[in-house]
């Protein structure tokens, strides 16, 4: 398989697993108090409905921070295993743990310190229920700008290393 199409299928692999951890987390947490109500398809997006009149503040703020809780320790898992990961035999293998890494360490910091206002708010509007969302925004920045570093020291060597090798597909 070339380049390009390990590529596509990284990020590919990338989306679909950032959905099953973020929006599986929503599920997950909204299952286990009681308001589930039903998977939406967006567009390219997923997102779980639940029955918000029937939970508290508190709740609601957890449900919406659950997601990026969620990606953020499978972020860690990622990069912790980036040396086994890459000693994989596969490039396919390797390119859908790399896009996957990237996912998991850059979405949610991302979208919750600099894009939630373009898109109507989203989880940040119920992780404003916990604490001010200046504050809320402020964190997050400060995790992408440790993930950015965490990603350009310790992750990217890695994979780059283990795709200059001469390794089989």
């Amino acid at each position: 398989m070339n380049k390009r199409i390990r590529q596509y299928v990284g990020l590919l692999s990338a989306v679909l697993a950032y959905y099953l951890v973020h929006e599986g987390a929503h599920f997950v947490y909204a299952m286990s108090i009681g308001v589930f109500q039903r998977v939406n398809f967006m567009g390219l997006g997923v997102q779980i409905a639940i029955e918000s009149e029937r939970m508290s503040n508190l709740q609601l703020g957890i449900f919406c921070l659950v997601g990026a809780v969620a990606t953020t320790i499978a972020a860690y898992a990622l990069t912790l295993t980036a040396p086994q990961i890459c000693r994989a035999r596969s490039k396919v293998f390797r390119a859908c743990m790399y896009y996957i890494t990237i996912a998991m360490l850059l979405i949610d910091p991302l979208y919750l310190s600099v894009l939630y206002g373009l898109f109507g708010g989203g989880d940040m509007n119920g992780i404003a229920l916990l604490l001010p969302a200046q504050i809320a925004r402020f964190f997050f920045g400060m995790l992408l700008v440790i993930h950015c570093l965490l990603f350009w020291k310790a992750v990217l060597p890695k994979y780059k290393q283990s795709f200059a090798e001469n390794n089989p597909q």
